[in-house]
């Protein structure tokens, strides 16, 4: 068999957690700062783990990462 090839923007985009969950920065943090309250951006700050759901599709487009 062939060896399959990573998907190149999940790999800039995800890393994978020690307990195997998937983890990505936070959503709406690109534009529009000014609309969206103070509390709201502090909470947005650094990364957030993605669904069970989500993070099989993920997991998918990465085969080779170490804990999969």
């Amino acid at each position: 068999m062939p060896k399959l090839k990573t998907k190149s923007s999940a790999k800039k985009r995800f890393k994978i957690s020690a307990n195997g969950k998937v983890i990505s920065a936070q959503a709406g943090k690109r534009h529009g700062m000014i609309k969206r309250t103070n509390s709201q951006i502090r909470k947005l700050r650094g990364t957030t783990t993605l669904s069970k759901q989500d993070g099989k599709i993920v997991k998918s487009y990465m085969p080779y990462s170490l804990r999969g």
